[in-house]
């Protein structure tokens, strides 16, 4: 017996299928078949005929049967193995995930996006991705200093390019089946140089002690940035204890954290440089709820571009780039591998330094 009121619930409607086509069409299925995957064995007209009904039926291609049948899944992969509660206020994966979905669209390719605890459930995945053909290729963020990613992407053989990487990844040896046989596509950003820019700001305004608030250890782009503050401020002579990193979770928790402990030192430093948007807003209102005067006392330096960097008062110096068109660049190279062309590295756009009221002389030597 049917419950009340469930006669007038809608039933989903059926997807067309092969069959459907090949009726309306007054053609075999085999036909249909042969037309919609650009095979031999159809007229012209036939071809034209068969794909003008799919396209009135509404139908489209079954990822699943196209896996099996060794055509593309029609998807690219990206994994987070991040804590999910700095995802939300960090501005810069949604504008480099729009920067990919951006080219993706545009060849009416997926995009299957996932958040997981640690690098370890991000490889589980790959493999499961790969074992399935749930996805062509993947998009690597965030390379680790010891990174298991790019042996196990080559062994599979599943295309990949690695976004920030180093500018010359360490090849690794692939599997005797793995389809891949060189090291995996990189796009990557010139650390060192935007390091050197903001070092060159700050000295100039006559800061010498300077402290860099970073991101998570063991992300290879945070020990580029601690080495190259190392080397930048050996260049320019400064004491390596008053030039120094600390780590955080990138979070605006531990960036207010870090702030007061480096506040409350015997000798706090005259300009904080942090990794990202969120943790500079954090330490600004830290400084002001301690009564300290940005810039007048204290200079600040955000990494990062954003929305919160030009509205906060005073409006944050910081490190601009092109985040979506990085986004761009990786989803590109990845379309190009699987295109059949070259694992290539590539270098983003190097990002400029916009100076605000947040930074200023040092108030002392």
């Amino acid at each position: 017996m049917t419950a009340p009121g469930e006669a007038a619930r809608p039933k989903p409607a059926r997807r067309p299928t092969i069959k459907d086509i090949a009726r309306r069409a007054g053609v075999s299925e085999s036909a249909v078949s042969f037309a919609l995957n650009d095979r031999p064995g159809v007229s012209q007209d036939t071809r034209a005929r068969v794909r003008r009904v799919a396209e009135e039926l509404g139908w489209q291609a079954n990822s699943a049967a196209r896996a099996l049948s060794g055509e593309r899944a029609g998807a690219l992969g990206l994994v987070l193995a991040r804590p999910a509660q700095t995802l939300g206020v960090e501005s810069f994966f949604l504008q480099l995930v729009s920067g990919i979905q951006e080219v993706l669209s545009a060849r009416k390719i997926a995009l299957l996006f996932q958040v997981v605890e640690d690098l370890g459930t991000e490889c589980a995945l790959y493999r499961r991705w790969w074992a399935e053909r749930r996805v062509d290729g993947v998009l690597v963020v965030d390379p680790r200093t010891e990174d298991p990613r790019p042996e196990l992407l080559t062994a599979l053989g599943l295309p990949a390019v690695v976004i920030g990487g180093p500018a010359a990844p360490a090849a690794v040896a692939p599997h005797p089946d793995a389809a891949a046989q060189l090291p995996l596509a990189t796009v990557w950003a010139d650390d060192a140089k935007a390091m050197a820019r903001i070092l060159d700001h700050l000295y100039g305004l006559g800061h010498r002690h300077i402290v860099h608030v970073a991101g998570l250890p063991g992300l290879a782009h945070t020990e580029r940035r601690i080495r190259s503050l190392r080397t930048e401020a050996a260049l320019r002579g400064l004491d390596a204890r008053h030039v120094r990193s600390v780590t955080t979770d990138y979070s605006d928790a531990e960036g207010a954290e870090a702030t007061r402990r480096l506040l409350d030192a015997a000798r706090p430093p005259t300009a904080i440089i942090y990794d990202n948007d969120v943790m500079a807003v954090a330490g600004t209102a830290v400084a002001a709820g301690r009564g300290i005067p940005v810039p007048a006392a204290l200079s600040i330096v955000a990494w990062d571009d954003s929305a919160l960097c030009r509205v906060t008062h005073p409006r944050l110096t910081a490190l601009v780039r092109d985040t979506p068109g990085f986004g761009r660049l990786a989803a590109q190279e990845l379309l190009a591998v699987l295109d059949g062309g070259p694992h290539r590295t590539v270098q983003g756009e190097l990002p400029h330094l916009e100076a605000r009221e947040s930074t200023g002389p040092c108030p002392h030597d």
